[in-house]
């Protein structure tokens, strides 16, 4: 028996009949061989880590544009967040950790430069819309390896479609890394905001932190452990209705005193305009593309669906780059 086939048949011993076993799965887009010695979503796992749009991940913007700083977090550093408190959910409700840890490393891979200020722009200016969720199943479709795409199961690419707070992911491990994502968010940002001296753990307010805790530790806690004892046993992932009132009001008093603070958002207006400008100017050069974008084209995508491919591919530093290449006179030599 090959080891893959040793590996689904302990997931039969080990996982809740609820969970997704991976010899079960609904499969890929394209066809192709099994692997020996890896299970369908181990395998996408190990495809999403060894992309260049999860490489690119690590210089986009999470909540603070160009931070001056070494350890406030990026979108890789959200992204590993995510996937270890998803990680630690699964496997403490005998689901698919698989599963979970692919659908939590790859549900942003579809991120713009400066985060969700660079989104906002292109869903702005794109007459077909744009939406990082999206995008992500996009590049992990056909945009990846110079256009071959990752071929990932139908269950991963369902979670990433799924993660955002109006998604309703099909599995239940999809479900896991849609709380894991605002929980790692909730957590992070309220750090970051601490470290840039925005808000201090005592600006919390006392009604949400007698149910969530008083520091960061407890609170990363309390969603961990209230969404593993409320779900256990059962095919449901779900908070109790007390957490899930205090996980709400974190996340108004988040974007009260975070998301819309003119300290932490400092930079965005400028962030927007760079994005902008860059859009406007690949539209008017289709041709300075790279190729496989222009073969999307030949396919039947619209220049400016290839223009947000393009531009949404960009780092914060390279969107920076090519901004002044193009905009910003040179000195004569």
């Amino acid at each position: 028996m090959l080891i893959r086939e040793q590996l689904e048949e302990r997931e039969k011993e080990i996982l809740a009949p609820w969970a997704s076993f991976s010899a079960r799965s609904k499969g890929r887009e394209h066809e192709e061989p099994q692997d020996d010695l890896r299970p369908v979503f181990q395998r996408d796992r190990d495809r999403i880590l060894h992309s260049k749009s999860f490489r690119r991940l690590k210089d986009k913007t999470q909540v603070f544009i160009t931070p001056d700083g070494d350890h406030y977090r990026t979108r890789m550093t959200h992204t590993l967040e995510v996937s270890q408190n998803a990680r630690t959910i699964a496997k403490a409700l005998r689901l698919n950790e698989d599963l979970t840890e692919a659908i939590a490393l790859g549900h942003d891979l579809g991120h713009t430069p400066f985060g969700h200020a660079g989104e906002r722009v292109l869903n702005r200016l794109c007459d077909e819309g744009f939406d990082h969720a999206a995008q992500s199943v996009r590049i992990v479709r056909v945009l990846e390896k110079n256009g071959q795409g990752l071929n990932l199961t139908w269950e991963v690419r369902d979670g990433f479609l799924n993660h955002q707070t109006a998604g309703n992911p099909a599995t239940l491990e999809g479900r896991i890394v849609r709380f894991s994502d605002k929980i790692a968010y909730y957590h992070h940002d309220m750090d970051d905001a601490i470290r840039g001296g925005i808000l201090k753990n005592e600006d919390v307010p006392e009604d949400i932190a007698k149910v969530l805790g008083h520091t960061l530790e407890e609170r990363l806690d309390t969603f961990v452990h209230d969404i593993i004892a409320t779900s256990y046993g059962k095919p449901i992932v779900e908070m109790s209705p007390q957490v899930a009132w205090a996980y709400n009001a974190f996340r108004q008093f988040l974007f009260e005193n975070v998301y819309t603070n003119p300290k932490a958002k400092g930079e965005e207006k400028k962030a927007m305009f760079v994005v902008e400008q860059l859009y406007q100017y690949y539209l008017k050069n289709i041709d300075l593309l790279p190729d496989y974008l222009k073969h999307r084209m030949d396919l039947g995508d619209s220049e400016q669906r290839v223009v947000c491919d393009y531009i949404s591919s960009m780092t914060d530093r390279f969107a920076i780059a090519r901004y002044e290449d193009i905009y910003v006179p040179k000195c004569w030599q």
